[in-house]
């Protein structure tokens, strides 16, 4: 193109200065959390919902083999899992 015209992106000469761009995500979370919300319903109690969580892991990792106590183990020394409960299902 001539040294006269506007330059294109990509030419040479182009100045490449960034461009301020901002997005405020803010309104669109609180839109995200009010359908989580209304669709969880109004039974839902997150103290009931954790505990029952809690309970799962125990049973996932009650009863295990010795192989996999072993790996189970490994795993809880290097950081990969956190402890819980003592290897045995719960009474």
């Amino acid at each position: 193109m001539s040294s006269h015209g506007p330059l294109l992106p990509g030419e040479p000469g182009e100045s490449a200065a960034p461009a301020d761009f901002a997005v405020d995500l803010d309104s669109h979370e609180m839109l995200r959390r009010t359908h989580v919300l209304a669709a969880l319903g109004p039974d839902w109690d997150p103290v009931v919902a954790l505990r029952g969580e809690e309970e799962a892991y125990e049973l996932l990792y009650s009863g295990l083999s010795p192989e996999q106590q072993r790996l189970y183990e490994e795993l809880v020394s290097a950081g990969v899992l956190p402890r819980r409960g003592d290897g045995h299902a719960a009474a």
